[in-house]
């Protein structure tokens, strides 16, 4: 590793300085106006306190230095022909972003009301956090955005998403000072360490330090320059430094170093393509530190602001209050001269428009940035193929994960070429049986690789690091330009990026009502390794509840799929690689189990979502006694074994058996477009006949999605009711009162024509969990009748 040497050049002309700092003056004008002003946009008479927004929201800290990098990156652009993105990580910097694709004309392109003029300015001041408008923060109204900014953390992360299989984009990655603390970006910066420079595109990280967060400094800022180069060397990265507040100075030095940072970019680049892949670059990056609220108010009624945390929201918020504030905003707003800026009808003038880049090089405008522009259907095997034979129900043994996995393996296969599909898992795809992938590909991996690594290549495109939030962040860049992808976790565990997957899903269900934003494919989750087998981990490792996270969204973005066997799990997985502008969740066992339905009944099965097993119900000549429900694989088997004891000790009692694969169904069709009507729940699941329910996860979710159907009185509902252990499998469900025997004894407390024999087979059941509690005390393993037990019928 060598320490980058920072460029005493001044690149800059005295004409392009005047130019370029003019342009940053333009952007923050029009960033300070959209925090401010209602009217009088240009300042053409005095201002006055009707002028000025009634409520004022926003952040200025952050955004000149948003805005600055933003110009710089514009010229380099221009001059070497970049094909380049930019991501705001700094949470609040939506003024910058939108003043500058203003500037450049993309605005006005995708929002034609917003024109280039003054009455365009007008209305694109009183948008910006006011009823109707668009958020603070950059958003998917945002052009050139993949970055929602309403959460820390993941802008690093998804550049390097982007960047994989883009080997011609640069992706501008800000980091703000304060977002480097969140976990989530602090592991981003190991993503050099997956970056192949043969195949990929690059990031170049720009770390902003303006030194506080919202009212106390920040960690990085406040660490020496020789402790601070020293942990960007000890990450794998070249930093340079650029720092001061004197525009002048700064812009000498950011023109600078961005030239001396592309040209490094790009001669890694040139080398690995002519000579190969040899070992890991040193990737340049740059540490900007400027002042916060940067060429803001110096001092506010006696305190200082410019260059510290009051400058982080807006500087001067009590205008209607205290009349010297109007006047200090005039004063700071008439300091950028817009009268030199604008031309007379409002509009940018030539020589400074002269500096954006044109049509898809504006970053704006970038494709990459809008990823449905670029998105192609998958090459996808049959999955028939896979079948698992089920000649009878109940009776066949398989691994779902596992055959799915070959199904995966050739999905990866066909699409070698294409280079736009990646499978993600934090450390776990072997565990969860998916590692016939690796038949056709390697774990990708650009560190050191030692003799005896198993499967582990520069080319790879399995991506594999213990942080869940590094791959929901890198599928996330991946998705949204354009690619398509497939994340497998722990159950218990993905819930480490529960709040990822909420920025994910607002940020889906906001681009439906964005005509321009093309549609992407779908965030496809496979949970495994699930609460019901975690045999050995224990209960650390036995959590259902992202299901219940997931289905607080709205039901336009969110699919939940629990198949209980090989087949159905082979179907939803297809479906749901099709699929676009959803998060798909899948849960399935990865350990051996039963198999219920051949293909062509898997199909159907999965295409209703929901069903009635004929083969396992008895009521074909009349209305049921009961109705056995289950929705989960553990849940399926001890439903089906339940139905074997009821039927040899009530061999009159009417049994009919409900599979829920798309958990969706349940909800009323008003609710969800999966959803049954009124009439087909009510055909399926009676009106007046008790249902005995056995459920994946939290048993309320069951309650909360059919509560406004007819029989939901009769509805029992049992599931995970947070008891675990290190244990057996059959343990594990007894604990949670989810294992036949105790849903044979919910049938008897609830169907009455049972009548006095139900009182001994009542005992029985007790009993039978007597025997094996104390079966498993001794022998540590299920009893064999448990263990062996398959459809006899």
């Amino acid at each position: 590793m060598t320490l980058a040497t920072t460029p005493q050049i001044k690149p800059l002309t005295d004409e392009e300085l005047r130019k370029i700092n003019a342009y940053w003056r333009a952007a923050n004008y029009l960033s300070v106006g959209q925090i401010y002003l209602l009217d009088n946009p240009l300042l053409r008479e005095p201002l006055k306190l009707e002028h000025v927004k009634p409520r004022l929201l926003g952040h200025w800290g952050t955004t000149p230095g948003l805005n600055f990098i933003y110009v710089h990156l514009n010229r380099v652009i221009k001059k070497y022909d970049l094909n380049t993105i930019y991501i705001a990580g700094p949470g609040h910097g939506g003024p910058g972003l939108v003043a500058n694709t203003y500037l450049e004309g993309t605005y006005t392109e995708y929002y034609h009301n917003i024109s280039q003029d003054a009455e365009g300015i007008q209305k694109l001041f009183k948008q910006f956090s006011f009823p109707g408008g668009i958020p603070s923060h950059v958003a998917p109204e945002t052009p050139g955005s993949i970055n929602e900014g309403g959460e820390l953390g993941y802008s690093l992360v998804h550049a390097y998403g982007a960047a994989f299989d883009n080997p011609d984009l640069i992706v501008a990655a800000v980091v703000g000072d304060g977002e480097a603390e969140t976990g989530a970006l602090a592991t981003s910066w190991h993503s050099n360490k997956f970056l192949n420079p043969v195949r990929d595109g690059a990031v170049l990280p720009i770390l902003h330090l303006n030194g506080y967060k919202i009212a106390n400094p920040t960690v990085l800022a406040r660490i020496s320059h020789e402790e601070l180069e020293s942990l960007f060397v000890g990450y794998g990265y070249k930093p340079y430094f650029v720092e001061g507040d004197d525009p002048a100075d700064v812009h000498q030095q950011m023109a600078a170093t961005l030239e001396t940072a592309i040209a490094e970019i790009q001669s890694i680049q040139r080398e690995a393509r002519v000579h190969g892949f040899t070992e890991r670059p040193q990737w340049p990056m740059i540490v900007m530190r400027t002042p916060k609220g940067w060429t803001g108010p110096k001092e506010v009624d006696g305190k200082k602001t410019e260059g510290s945390w009051r400058s982080h929201q807006v500087p001067l918020s009590n205008i209607a209050k205290q009349p010297e504030h109007l006047k200090l905003l005039e004063d700071w707003m008439k300091s950028y001269k817009p009268e030199e800026l604008f031309d007379s009808n409002g509009k940018l003038i030539p020589e400074l428009a002269e500096l954006a880049p044109k049509g898809h090089r504006r970053m704006g405008d970038n494709p990459h940035a809008n990823g449905g522009i670029f998105l192609h259907d998958l090459n996808m095997p049959d999955f028939q193929y896979y079948a698992v034979d089920v000649s009878q129900p109940g009776k066949a043994i398989a691994e779902a994960t596992k055959v799915t996995g070959k199904f995966l393996r050739d999905v990866m296969q066909l699409n070698q070429e294409s280079r736009n599909f990646r499978i993600f898992a934090p450390d776990e795809l072997a565990s969860n049986r998916l590692d016939a992938v690796l038949e056709v590909t390697d774990r990708n991996w650009v560190a050191e690789i030692y003799p005896e690594d198993d499967h582990l290549s520069p080319n790879g495109r399995v991506m594999e690091i213990l942080s869940e939030h590094c791959c929901q962040g890198w599928l996330e860049g991946y998705l949204l330009t354009g690619r398509h992808g497939f994340f497998t976790c722990y159950e218990a565990f993905i819930h480490i990026i529960d709040s990822m997957f909420n920025q994910h899903a607002k940020w889906l269900k906001t681009t439906l009502d964005i005509p321009w934003r093309r549609p992407i494919a779908s965030l496809n989750y496979l949970l495994s390794s699930h609460v019901w087998r975690q045999d050995n981990n224990g209960f650390s490792h036995q959590d259902p509840g992202f299901i219940d996270h997931v289905i607080n969204k709205k039901a336009d973005i969110v699919r939940v799929y629990l198949p209980p066997d090989a087949n159905t799990l082979l179907s939803v997985t297809d479906h749901c690689l099709r699929s676009r502008n959803y998060v798909n969740v899948i849960v399935a066992g990865k350990q051996p189990a039963l198999q219920y339905l051949n293909m062509d009944a898997a199909i159907k099965h999965c295409t209703k979502g929901i069903g009635i097993w004929q083969w396992a119900s008895n009521d074909q000549d009349g209305e049921p006694d009961v109705v056995m429900a289950c929705a989960g694989d553990v849940p399926t088997l001890e439903t089906l074994a339940a139905v074997d004891i009821l039927r040899q000790h009530f061999p009159d009692l009417k049994v009919r058996v409900v599979n829920v694969v798309d958990l969706m169904t349940l909800q009323p069709k008003s609710e969800h477009s999966h959803g049954l009507s009124e009439k087909d729940f009510d055909t399926i699941f009676t009106t007046d006949k008790p249902i005995i329910f056995a459920f994946h996860g939290y048993p309320w979710l069951i309650h909360r999605l059919t509560y406004r159907h007819t029989n939901h009185n009769n509805l029992h509902v049992r599931g995970y009711k947070e008891e675990g252990t290190t244990t057996t499998p059959f343990d594990m469900v007894v604990l949670n009162d989810l294992d036949r025997f105790h849903l044979v004894i919910d049938v008897i407390d609830r169907v009455p024509k049972l009548g006095s024999r139900a009182a001994y087979v009542k005992q029985q059941m007790q009993d039978q969990l007597i025997e094996h509690k104390h079966y498993i005390d001794k022998y540590g393993d299920d009893m064999p009748k448990i263990r062996d037990w398959k459809w006899p019928y």
